[in-house]
């Protein structure tokens, strides 16, 4: 049976998650004010239980194409759904791209030799929430991310080896991979330190690093009214 959709976990701010989930409220409030107009309309007292039954079942087609076109919001995945394809558009995105190497794309986290975009709690990420997108989407923006990221990927590699990753990526990365932090740490230790240059350079690299998580967090700003690239007009090709 071919998969229908795909599970993203995301970190984003307080106030990211709340204005997604007001704009979902506000979405279902206007929808449910549609609902009971056109029930008014088309059940008026005394209509018989079949005709009811009829209109019921038309407008709940009704809604669901709403929802498919984007009039309604319709549920938290709908919303987020639209605006990441509108986010694959304006960055050029939305196409085909060869698939990854194998395994390139099902560790967790960010990318190998990359900081996160912003840590959790004070000053950076506060909250999580779980995204399904239709699985050919999800596929997408993995397969985005990783081809879009993978130069700057394998510059941060080659620099790592050169300069070593610094002490937070260090211990990040033994974490995941079982090294006692000690241990890590005692390794790294006998790496020269990059000078200021070498520095900017990594900083570079890490800008140009694009992950998944970093499409829906922009997806769900666009969503929410914060300002994004412009989607480019498909009639001018």
């Amino acid at each position: 049976m071919a998969k229908v959709s795909m599970k993203f976990h995301v970190a984003l701010t307080e106030d990211a998650l709340k204005a997604l989930n007001a704009l979902r409220k506000a979405e279902q409030d206007r929808e449910e004010k549609w609902v009971a107009a056109r029930r008014k309309e088309l059940i008026p007292p005394g209509t018989s239980r079949r005709t009811a039954a009829a209109a019921r079942s038309d407008i709940r087609a009704q809604v669901a194409r709403m929802r498919r076109t984007g009039e309604f919001g319709g549920t938290r995945d709908d919303i987020v759904t639209r605006a990441v394809r509108e986010e694959l558009r304006a960055r050029g995105m939305d196409r085909k791209w060869p698939k990854p190497p194998e395994g390139a794309i099902e560790a967790p986290g960010r990318p190998w030799g990359t900081p996160p975009s912003a840590p959790m709690g004070d000053g950076g990420y506060t909250d999580r929430m779980s995204v399904n997108l239709p699985y050919s989407l999800g596929d997408t923006v993995r397969r985005a991310a990783y081809w879009t990221s993978k130069e700057a990927v394998e510059a941060l590699q080659d620099w790592a080896d050169r300069w070593g990753d610094g002490v937070d990526v260090t211990l990040r990365e033994a974490e995941r991979d079982g090294v006692p932090a000690e241990l890590a740490l005692t390794s790294a230790a006998g790496r020269p330190s990059a000078p200021q240059s070498a520095l900017e350079i990594r900083d570079r690299l890490r800008a140009q690093v694009v992950t998944t998580g970093d499409l829906i967090r922009a997806a769900i700003e666009r969503a929410t009214g914060a300002s994004q690239p412009e989607i480019p007009d498909q009639t001018q090709e």
